[in-house]
């Protein structure tokens, strides 16, 4: 974290702070969602208030953007109502990819109950669909980089906070990153901080920071933040 009053920023960009959202039991029990709806569980409200009260001292807001899906809403309005009441906006395109006949399985047992499904997901084509209208990583990575290009244009010289999911933090540092390693999984709660100047020019200011869960008893989480779908 930062004590450095960071208030007014450079017009020259925007200032987009990528949260993924607090754990759910779906999360815990090792259970994919992608676009199934599931709501945080204790544990993930403790992270999103502990997150929020973080952003609230680092910094002024300007809005909050989230995807649709109800554990993300839910972190972003934590956080929107500690940081001031700010207004949260739904961006559907910030959902997590859509898994297909993957969702609602526990991950242990895919490969069993849905051999063509999981065979397609392990598949290392990056256009590779899932069946039962499943994405492929090709899909996710257009429609979230597309969102957060948008938001960008619309917010120079503001800081905004995007609440979505591991798959698509994963696909945002491949754009800002294109030729990086992969940083491994994305916890929930954790902090990403990007740069989006004119240009489309993406530069990340930090990653992964997950320090805000280090005080309290619901420490770092990340089903869902490597391979898997949150």
């Amino acid at each position: 974290m930062s004590d450095v009053d960071s208030s007014v920023l450079n017009p020259i960009y925007a200032e987009i702070v990528v949260v993924r959202h607090g754990e759910t039991e779906w999360n815990a029990d090792g259970r994919i969602q992608g676009h199934l709806d599931v709501e945080l569980n204790d544990s993930g409200r403790q992270q999103a208030s502990a997150v929020a009260d973080r952003l609230s001292r680092e910094g002024k807001i300007s809005v909050v953007y989230s995807s649709d899906l109800k554990r993300a809403l839910e972190t972003a309005q934590i956080i929107a109502t500690c940081c001031g009441g700010l207004e949260v906006i739904k961006e559907p395109d910030l959902r997590e990819r859509h898994l297909g006949d993957l969702q609602g399985l526990v991950l242990r047992e895919a490969a069993k109950l849905s051999p063509e499904a999981y065979r397609a997901f392990l598949n290392h084509k990056t256009d590779q669909e899932i069946p039962g209208g499943g994405e492929s990583l090709d899909q996710l990575y257009e429609r979230c980089t597309s969102s957060l290009e948008r938001i960008g244009r619309k917010h120079k010289g503001e800081r905004v906070v995007v609440v979505t999911h591991g798959g698509v933090v994963r696909s945002l540092y491949k754009r800002a990153c294109p030729n990086g390693r992969s940083r491994g999984k994305v916890l929930n709660t954790s902090v990403n901080i990007l740069h989006l100047s004119d240009g489309d020019e993406w530069t990340i200011k930090s990653w992964g920071d997950v320090s805000h869960l280090n005080q309290t008893g619901f420490l770092e989480s990340g089903f869902g933040g490597d391979k898997t779908s949150g």
